[in-house]
C-alpha cells in the first residue's frame, strides 16, 4: 500500500501477525535487529567461530595474540603511570601546608579511582592473552601431525617449544609486575578511605610514614612494569619476525 502525507511517499506493509507499519520504519526496525543479534552472537558465540571468520579475511591467531599482547603492555603502561599520578597525589595532599584540602583530596580520590579502573582493564587484557595463546598453542601442536616430511615436522616442534617458553617468560613477567598494584592500590584506598572523614592537618601527618613506604613500593612496581613493557616488545618482535 502506498499513501503520501506531508510531503513524503511511503510504503507500507503487511506481515501475517504484525501490523502494518511504513516501509522506512520496517527496515530500520530490522536492521537494528540485525545488528543487535550480530552484537550478540560476536560476545557470546564460540571462539572457533570467530577465529574461523577471521581468518577468512587474513588474520590468524598467532596476528591475534600479538595483538592481544600489546594490548596488555599498553595497558600496563597505563596502570603504571595511573598509579604513579595517584602517588603523587596522595604525596602532595599529606605535605601540603594551607587551605582548601578539599579540592586536593577530590583530586587524589579521582586519582585513585582512574588505577582501579586501569588495573582491571589490565586484569581483562591479561585473560584474553591468555585464552589467545591456549587455542593457539593447541592448534599449533596439533597441526604437527598433519606433516608428511619429518624434517618440516622436527622444525615446527622445535618452533613451537621456543615460542612457548618466550610466552611463558613474558607472561611470568607480566604476571610479576601486575602482583606489585595490589598492595600499592591497598595502601591508597586505605589512604583516601581514611581522609574522607579525618581530612585535617593531624590525619595528614599521621599518614607521611605510610607515603614512606608506599614509595618504595611504586619504585619496585615501576621497575618490574618496565622488564614486562620490554619483555612483551621483545616478544612481540619475535612473533612477527618468525
Amino acid at each position: 500500500m502506498i499513501f503520501a502525507s506531508n510531503g513524503f511517499t511511503w510504503t507500507t506493509v503487511q506481515i501475517k501477525g504484525i501490523a502494518t507499519m511504513p516501509q522506512q520504519h520496517f527496515n530500520l526496525q530490522i536492521l537494528r535487529m540485525t545488528t543487535i543479534f550480530g552484537l550478540f552472537v560476536m560476545l557470546t558465540g564460540c571462539a572457533t567461530v570467530q577465529y574461523s571468520a577471521l581468518e577468512k579475511v587474513g588474520i590468524h591467531k598467532r596476528d591475534i595474540l600479538v595483538d592481544r599482547v600489546e594490548d596488555a603492555r599498553d595497558a600496563q603502561a597505563d596502570t603504571r603511570e595511573d598509579l604513579v599520578s595517584a602517588y603523587e597525589e596522595l604525596s602532595s595532599l599529606i605535605n601540603y601546608d594551607g587551605g582548601e584540602l578539599e579540592k586536593k583530596y577530590k583530586r587524589l580520590s579521582s586519582s585513585v579511582e582512574d588505577a582501579g579502573d586501569a588495573r582491571d582493564e589490565l586484569d581483562d587484557r591479561l585473560t584474553a592473552i591468555d585464552r589467545v595463546s591456549k587455542d593457539l598453542f593447541k592448534e599449533w601442536e596439533s597441526e604437527l601431525d598433519l606433516y608428511t616430511n619429518p624434517g618440516l615436522r622436527a622444525d615446527q616442534k622445535e618452533k613451537l617449544g621456543v615460542a612457548r617458553t618466550q610466552f611463558a617468560t613474558m607472561r611470568s613477567r607480566m604476571q610479576k609486575a601486575r602482583d606489585r598494584v595490589d598492595p600499592v592500590m591497598a595502601v591508597l584506598s586505605d589512604n583516601v578511605l581514611f581522609l574522607k572523614h579525618s581530612l585535617n592537618a593531624q590525619a595528614l601527618t599521621a599518614l607521611r610514614g605510610q607515603a614512606a613506604v608506599l614509595e618504595g613500593q611504586v619504585d619496585v612496581l615501576i621497575r618490574d612494569m618496565q622488564v614486562a613493557i620490554d619483555e612483551a616488545d621483545a616478544f612481540i618482535g619475535r612473533m612477527r619476525g618468525s
